[in-house]
Protein backbone atom coordinates (compact mmCIF):
# COMPACT_ATOMS: atom_id res chain seq x y z
CA UNK A 1 0.00 0.00 0.00
CA UNK A 2 1.13 3.33 -1.33
CA UNK A 3 1.36 5.96 1.29
CA UNK A 4 0.34 10.04 0.11
CA UNK A 5 2.28 12.40 1.88
CA UNK A 6 -0.22 15.48 3.05
CA UNK A 7 1.88 18.73 4.23
CA UNK A 8 -0.49 19.76 7.60
CA UNK A 9 -0.76 23.36 9.25
CA UNK A 10 -2.72 24.85 11.88
CA UNK A 11 -4.94 27.48 10.77
CA UNK A 12 -6.74 30.17 13.25
CA UNK A 13 -9.34 27.82 13.60
CA UNK A 14 -8.54 24.00 12.38
CA UNK A 15 -5.61 23.12 10.05
CA UNK A 16 -4.79 23.22 6.29
CA UNK A 17 -3.55 20.54 3.77
CA UNK A 18 -2.00 20.48 0.59
CA UNK A 19 -0.29 17.40 -1.48
CA UNK A 20 2.42 17.45 -3.58
CA UNK A 21 1.25 14.75 -5.89
CA UNK A 22 -2.03 17.28 -6.77
CA UNK A 23 -0.50 20.29 -7.62
CA UNK A 24 -2.99 23.78 -6.49
CA UNK A 25 -5.06 21.24 -4.29
CA UNK A 26 -5.33 23.01 -1.00
CA UNK A 27 -7.92 21.67 1.49
CA UNK A 28 -8.82 23.90 4.83
CA UNK A 29 -10.76 22.19 7.38
CA UNK A 30 -12.33 24.20 11.22
CA UNK A 31 -12.56 21.94 13.78
CA UNK A 32 -11.12 18.52 15.18
CA UNK A 33 -8.35 16.83 13.34
CA UNK A 34 -10.03 13.27 13.74
CA UNK A 35 -12.81 15.13 11.41
CA UNK A 36 -10.37 16.96 9.25
CA UNK A 37 -8.48 13.24 8.39
CA UNK A 38 -11.64 12.34 6.51
CA UNK A 39 -12.41 15.91 5.14
CA UNK A 40 -8.68 15.46 3.53
CA UNK A 41 -9.78 11.67 2.22
CA UNK A 42 -13.29 12.93 0.78
CA UNK A 43 -11.70 16.24 -1.42
CA UNK A 44 -9.17 13.77 -2.72
CA UNK A 45 -11.79 11.09 -3.95
CA UNK A 46 -13.97 14.18 -5.06
CA UNK A 47 -10.77 15.20 -7.23
CA UNK A 48 -10.14 12.01 -8.19
CA UNK A 49 -13.96 11.56 -9.68
CA UNK A 50 -14.18 15.10 -11.34
CA UNK A 51 -11.01 13.92 -13.21
CA UNK A 52 -12.41 10.47 -14.10
CA UNK A 53 -15.55 12.32 -15.39
CA UNK A 54 -13.47 14.93 -17.26
CA UNK A 55 -10.89 12.60 -18.61
CA UNK A 56 -7.93 13.86 -17.28
CA UNK A 57 -4.92 12.87 -15.69
CA UNK A 58 -4.37 12.15 -12.19
CA UNK A 59 -1.43 10.66 -9.73
CA UNK A 60 -2.30 6.57 -10.58
CA UNK A 61 -1.57 6.40 -6.66
CA UNK A 62 -5.27 7.36 -5.94
CA UNK A 63 -6.43 4.14 -8.33
CA UNK A 64 -5.61 1.81 -5.46
CA UNK A 65 -5.43 1.38 -1.58
CA UNK A 66 -3.29 3.78 -0.28
CA UNK A 67 -2.88 5.29 3.06
CA UNK A 68 -2.47 9.26 3.60
CA UNK A 69 0.39 10.14 5.86
CA UNK A 70 0.09 13.58 8.01
CA UNK A 71 3.33 15.28 7.90
CA UNK A 72 2.90 18.21 10.43
CA UNK A 73 4.98 21.31 12.19
CA UNK A 74 5.09 20.89 15.87
CA UNK A 75 3.15 23.99 15.80
CA UNK A 76 0.41 21.86 14.15
CA UNK A 77 1.17 18.72 15.88
CA UNK A 78 0.90 20.32 19.76
CA UNK A 79 -2.25 21.93 18.77
CA UNK A 80 -3.66 18.98 17.84
CA UNK A 81 -2.92 17.09 21.07
CA UNK A 82 -3.19 20.20 23.19
CA UNK A 83 -7.02 18.89 24.13
CA UNK A 84 -5.81 15.56 24.84
CA UNK A 85 -2.55 15.74 26.56
CA UNK A 86 -1.96 18.26 29.10
CA UNK A 87 1.01 21.08 29.09
CA UNK A 88 1.68 20.02 32.17
CA UNK A 89 2.04 16.09 30.94
CA UNK A 90 3.70 17.31 27.73
CA UNK A 91 6.10 18.85 29.73
CA UNK A 92 7.34 15.75 32.14
CA UNK A 93 7.56 13.90 28.96
CA UNK A 94 9.48 16.45 27.32
CA UNK A 95 11.86 17.93 29.77
CA UNK A 96 10.29 21.95 28.18
CA UNK A 97 8.40 23.90 30.50
CA UNK A 98 4.46 24.24 29.92
CA UNK A 99 5.07 28.27 29.10
CA UNK A 100 7.76 27.47 26.19
CA UNK A 101 5.30 24.39 25.50
CA UNK A 102 2.83 27.48 25.05
CA UNK A 103 4.41 29.75 22.95
CA UNK A 104 5.12 26.68 20.39
CA UNK A 105 1.55 25.72 20.27
CA UNK A 106 0.30 29.54 20.00
CA UNK A 107 2.71 30.41 17.20
CA UNK A 108 4.73 32.92 19.22
CA UNK A 109 8.04 31.57 18.56
CA UNK A 110 9.37 27.90 16.69
CA UNK A 111 11.35 25.16 18.55
CA UNK A 112 14.98 24.63 17.55
CA UNK A 113 15.17 21.27 16.52
CA UNK A 114 16.68 19.59 19.39
CA UNK A 115 13.69 20.56 21.04
CA UNK A 116 11.49 19.61 17.88
CA UNK A 117 13.07 16.05 18.30
CA UNK A 118 12.59 15.79 21.80
CA UNK A 119 8.70 16.48 21.41
CA UNK A 120 8.27 13.81 18.14
CA UNK A 121 10.48 11.15 20.15
CA UNK A 122 8.30 11.89 23.45
CA UNK A 123 5.07 11.11 21.67
CA UNK A 124 6.20 8.66 19.81
CA UNK A 125 7.83 6.87 23.36
CA UNK A 126 4.27 7.28 24.32
CA UNK A 127 2.41 5.29 21.59
CA UNK A 128 4.84 2.16 21.61
CA UNK A 129 3.96 2.38 25.44
CA UNK A 130 0.63 2.34 24.63
CA UNK A 131 1.08 -0.27 21.90
CA UNK A 132 2.93 -2.75 24.58
CA UNK A 133 -0.41 -2.64 27.05
CA UNK A 134 -2.54 -6.10 26.92
CA UNK A 135 -5.78 -6.57 28.26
Amino acid sequence: MEQVIISTSKTDNGFSASCELIPGWIVAYTGRFSDFVKYVRESIDFYVDCAKADHEAYPVVFDSDYDLLFRMDIQSLLYCYDKILTRAALSRMTGINQRQLGHYICGRSKPRKPQSDRIVNALHDLGKELQAITT
